[in-house]
């Protein structure tokens, strides 16, 4: 069921032009707070109207200006899942999720209820207000309603972010569950890259109103054309760089000379690397090898994130050049080992960007 999207609309700090074409897919939208992810929801499910552009899902026109189409929003065969999961607190659960099926016949909607009951794990819960129901199981509500309408398109608008750390794992999987049997397009607007990435085929990158990627996630995550497509999707390790022949680059900021393998672009203005991809080596001819300083180091339970100085020992607390991120057990082995340490910046995962 593909989805066409072409709108622009004026919003309070800057105008938002989104274009898309999704096929039958689950695309993430990615971008900072306010920069129109949730306003590009909101106009497809005709909670909000485009000032001009054009909607058409499954070869229907839902919003068209010129034409001055603009189909109601119950008419727009539209499921969004909202971040407060906006339940009615005076209906129950099964009331819920039934809530947009009055034009259907009993029979037809105890049988939806059944099924989404089923689908996410709400036996037991019918007769329940939301406010007698956990957070997780509230979400799993707000899904159940959401999909009950058959809808052909379903948006959801930071679905998790409520939840803690070992719900939000939980429910990722429901969600995956849940939509590998759903034949429609699906929209996800999170903040969280690991989400989008486990759960969106394709990307779509939006920064102060302006579309400034849409692309496979692997093309988005692993060659990000631009600084600020590759810090919005995580990227902490930049420099400013140049050209020095077709197979090296000067790093400015990090004062080396490095090594690639992919073709310099035209407009090439610096040079990043994840932190998950620097590594440490035992062998200083290997290209792209610098010896290391460790400047300091910030734990969280899984990982030891390492701020490197390369070449030559730090000054203080904010002389690094790099963030290197190790498992804890990785950590473990290396921390104890004499500096300079060596560290590897391999050409294949090095990504060459134009400015913002």
């Amino acid at each position: 069921m593909p989805l066409f999207v072409d709108i622009q609309k004026q919003l309070t700090s800057y105008p938002l032009r989104i274009v898309f074409d999704l096929k039958q897919n689950t695309l993430g939208i990615l971008g900072g707070s306010g920069s129109g992810k949730s306003m590009t929801l909101r106009c497809i499910a005709g909670i909000e109207t485009p000032d001009q552009g054009r909607i058409v899902l499954n070869d229907r026109v839902l919003f068209d200006s010129e034409r001055g189409i603009n189909v109601p929003i119950r008419d727009r065969r539209v499921g969004f899942v909202f971040q407060n999961y906006a339940l009615f607190p005076h209906l129950t659960v099964a009331q819920n999720i039934v809530y947009g099926l009055q034009h259907l016949k009993r029979t037809e909607q105890r049988s939806r209820l059944a099924e989404q009951i089923e689908k996410l794990h709400l036996q037991g819960l019918e007769h329940r207000y939301p406010q007698q129901i956990s957070g997780g199981q509230q979400q799993r509500v707000a899904l159940a309603r959401a999909l009950a309408i058959k809808p052909e398109v379903l948006l959801l608008d930071e679905p998790f972010s409520a939840l803690d750390t070992y719900l939000r794992s939980r429910l990722q999987e429901q969600l995956a569950e849940a939509l590998a049997t759903y034949s429609g397009v699906t929209l996800f607007v999170t903040h969280n890259l690991e989400e989008v990435y486990g759960i969106c085929q394709e990307i779509l990158v939006v920064s102060d109103g302006k579309q400034i990627a849409y692309d496979c996630k692997e093309a988005i995550f692993d060659r990000p054309k631009t600084y600020t497509v590759a810090q919005i999707t995580g990227c902490k390790n930049f420099s400013q760089a140049r050209r020095v022949n077709a197979a090296q680059i000067e790093a400015i900021d990090w004062g080396c000379v490095l090594d690639v393998v992919e073709p310099i672009p035209n407009n090439f203005a610096c040079v990043g690397i994840r932190a998950h991809h620097l590594a440490f080596s035992e062998d200083a001819i290997q290209i792209n090898t610098f010896p290391c300083w460790v400047t300091k180091t910030r734990e969280t339970p899984h990982r030891t994130t390492i701020y490197l100085k390369l070449n030559r020992p730090p000054t203080h607390s904010l002389d690094y050049h790099v963030q290197a991120e190790l498992f804890k057990e990785r950590w473990a082995m290396v921390k104890d080992q004499p500096l300079p340490w060596l560290v590897r910046f391999d050409p294949l995962r090095l990504f060459m960007m134009r400015s913002p």
